[in-house]
């Protein structure tokens, strides 16, 4: 039986006592994720290993028994069921796009029904211990380790770009050592080769299965480095750390994420207003120092170059503005209220209905509607009803938090204004999405245990009631 009050779900049943993987103590599902993560990726698992994970977190909550819920709770339970019932249109036919589709319109509907019940999960699972059980800087200093196998990643791939190997997972599942979605998402690589600059330049992608995911991961991983390092009790950690972020900026450079970019940008602006306001007049001084330097090595070395030639270049400007306006158009015109559930294929190209991809001409085409971003999937999808719930879910986060200058609120909400821009560019729902809500989890459990403290209160640790 579950017994709810404003802020907690008290489950009546106590869970068994600790052992096996429990003996690594509180939030070891995280902590596999996590530290295990180049052997998943080498396994060619990582792709799932965020969905396991969240199963293993939410048996592990159910055992503990408590589970407390953020602010908005009951807007993104609305959401969810938003979602859910786009099931009922995945056969309606979207105008301009291939008829049919078959059960596999299902299965990605299912699947991707899937991440957003495991972003849930992240969420509440912080929410789910006192932070005396598992504090927020442990949370924040294993995301900080998934930043560094992301930043290694990324670095071995500029060096050896070329390197690659089959998986086991390949071997496994019929058809996977073959050119597709499948093989990408299980052929551990290094690297993937781009030519949109007018020569073969490649781009960064381990641990994660594509450029635009490596950098969607490693902007949303960068502030929980800075912050779990720069309060180290570890002197060679604080030490170290400003110049294993300027590592880090070599693969972001040759990412050619310009969405990663401007990210970034907004991470500086964040960081000097939050300065601005505790006061920290030595802090701001040292940040603009440390921007105006790396501003001057970029410009002054081959990176600069390059990050040039790619702002020069814009690529794929057009086809996003493209897939953006037809996502709106197509939306407003057949479904407006809950979208079509899943992405369509669109009929030939953007240009004629007799178009399409050639041998010599990939890019010609079109993408699927409701790719090109996750913004223009949550229009396409679930409507604007939809995407404006998720949205008033994630404006309620900000506002609740915005004010607050605990480093744990700073950095959630640094993390999820940089995860409004990146929704604009990237395709989020799977791990950036999951980052994003450990972070809102945590924001959460700081705010109402401070108001617990600020009433006069003790934190409790989570206990069951029977």
């Amino acid at each position: 039986m579950l017994v709810a009050t404003r802020h907690t779900w008290v489950l009546s049943e106590p869970g068994p006592p600790a052992r096996g993987l429990d003996r690594l103590g509180p939030g070891w599902p995280l902590k596999v994720l996590i530290f295990g993560f180049p052997l998943w990726w080498a396994l060619g698992i990582s792709s799932f290993a965020f969905l396991i994970a969240a199963l293993a977190m939410a048996i592990d909550m159910f055992r503990r028994g408590r589970i407390r819920i953020p602010a908005g709770f009951g807007v993104w339970l609305l959401f969810l069921l938003w979602v859910a019932a786009g099931a009922f249109l995945l056969w309606a036919q979207a105008p301009g796009t291939v008829e049919g589709g078959g059960i596999g319109r299902l299965a990605g509907f299912g699947l991707r029904y899937l991440w957003y019940l495991a972003i849930t999960v992240a969420m509440l699972y912080p929410l789910s211990f006192s932070s005396r059980d598992l504090p927020g800087l442990t949370v924040v200093r294993w995301l900080g380790v998934l930043f560094l196998f992301t930043a290694g990643g990324g670095l071995l791939g500029v060096l050896f770009p070329s390197f690659e190997f089959t998986s086991p997972m390949e071997l496994i599942i019929p058809g996977a050592q073959t050119e597709g979605f499948i093989r990408n998402l299980v052929h551990p690589s290094l690297a993937e080769q781009s030519s949109f600059l007018g020569y073969e330049q490649p781009r960064p992608k381990a641990p994660f299965a594509y450029p635009n995911a490596w950098g969607n991961n490693i902007g949303l991983l960068l502030p929980f480095f800075v912050l779990g390092w720069a309060t180290s009790k570890r002197r060679w950690q604080r030490l170290t750390m400003p110049f294993i972020v300027a590592l880090a900026m070599i693969p972001i450079a040759y990412s050619l994420n310009r969405g990663l970019w401007l990210g970034i940008g907004i991470l500086v602006v964040y960081a000097a207003v939050t300065m601005v306001r505790k006061g920290h007049i030595s802090g701001l001084l040292a940040l603009l120092g440390a921007t105006v330097i790396a501003t001057v090595v970029l410009l002054a070395t081959p990176l600069g170059d390059t990050i040039s030639l790619r702002i020069e270049t814009p690529h794929s400007n057009e086809r996003r503005t493209t897939v953006a306006e037809t996502v709106i158009s197509t939306t407003w015109a057949g479904s407006p209220i809950a979208g079509y559930g899943t992405t369509r294929q669109v009929q030939g190209s953007f240009a004629s209905i007799a178009g399409g991809e050639t041998p010599d001409c990939h890019q010609c085409a079109a993408p699927p509607i409701g790719t090109q971003g996750f913004l223009w999937r949550l229009i396409f999808t679930t409507g604007f009803v939809g995407t404006a719930l998720f949205s008033v879910f994630m404006a309620i986060q900000l506002a609740k938090h915005v004010r607050r200058i605990d480093p744990i609120s700073v950095v959630g909400c640094m993390v999820l204004t940089m995860s409004g821009v990146f929704f604009i560019v990237y395709d989020s729902l799977e791990s950036p999405l999951f980052i994003l809500m450990l972070a809102i989890g945590l924001m959460n459990r700081q705010r109402l245990e401070s108001r617990q403290s600020t009433a006069g209160l003790s934190v409790e640790r989570p206990t069951l009631v029977t």
